[in-house]
């Protein structure tokens, strides 16, 4: 090689490679930092919702081994709206005085009754994965007129907001209690098919869901659709009756692949796909 030739130095080429190379190795780098904060969102998450589930069964031991469900006897699933800072239960969930018949509870108001009644940090609701939720603060809600958090009835009038998490539907016949199958799953992140602060809902994303085993025998992809979206459709985090929490790849998870989102439509057993609108 000349002198010249050595003078020349990089080319054009030779520039564009560095730098190609260099975004690669940026691209590789970001990816291999984020997994680890991933991970630890994820164990924040799980230790959150273990600390739920004991809350879950000391109530339970208070109420006949009945796990949270806000409302009467006879209520259907359905949002407070603003009844959320009413003055009495019966106006809360609109039940009948006296009876407790009939009205409306959702499911974040069936965890709200951990926070009023056994003092549970709002804090521990919320899924440090869940992009765009938050502590529930009563200074945070216009005209809320309430002193304490033990005054309210749910998360405030946008209960998504505040609340992570999703839990077995306890408006029908086969609600859990402390005596059901301790593997059934009864609590998640939050449902994927419902709007969240991450995400508004997305009617086309159940038609997508098909479980990955006979005799739906989807894919993969397709089960993933099944997914928390919180944890990148990975899985999600799961109580179990037993106690236990376990990052499970696929939301059904439950006795008779049971699926933790959805209400069962086969009498007497689990469902993995099942009613999707009926879980939120």
């Amino acid at each position: 090689m000349t002198r010249r030739d050595r003078a020349r130095g990089l080319t054009r080429t030779d520039v564009l490679v560095v730098l190609g190379l260099g975004v690669f190795l940026l691209a590789v780098g970001v990816l291999l930092a984020s997994e680890p904060r991933a991970q630890a969102r994820r164990v924040v998450c799980r230790a959150n919702l273990g600390k739920i589930g004991k809350a879950m069964f000391v109530y339970a031991g208070d109420y006949d081994g009945a796990l949270p469900r806000a409302g009467g006897p006879t209520s259907t699933w359905g949002l407070l709206g603003n009844n959320w800072s009413a003055p009495d239960r019966y106006t809360a969930y609109g039940v009948t005085p006296g009876t407790g018949e009939g009205g409306k509870a959702s499911i974040s108001s069936c965890f709200y009754l951990l926070v009023k009644y056994l003092d549970m940090p709002p804090a521990v609701f919320v899924c440090p994965s869940d992009v765009g939720t938050s502590p529930f603060r009563l200074a945070d809600e216009d005209l809320s007129g309430l002193p304490r958090l033990r005054d309210a009835w749910d998360f405030g009038l946008d209960p998504g907001d505040n609340c992570s998490y999703t839990c077995h539907l306890p408006f029908s016949m086969y609600a859990l209690n402390q005596a059901s199958d301790p593997n059934m799953a009864v609590a998640a992140d939050r449902n994927p098919w419902i709007k969240s602060p991450a995400a508004e809902v997305d009617v086309t994303r159940y038609s997508l869901f098909i479980p990955d085993f006979p005799p739906y025998n989807g894919t993969i992809e397709t089960a993933r659709r099944g997914n928390a979206i919180s944890h990148e459709e990975d899985g999600q985090n799961v109580l179990f009756l037993d106690g236990r929490v376990t990052f499970e790849r696929r939301a059904h998870c439950g006795p008779e692949h049971d699926n933790i989102y959805t209400r069962s439509t086969i009498i007497g057993r689990g469902d993995p796909m099942g009613e999707w609108h009926c879980r939120a």
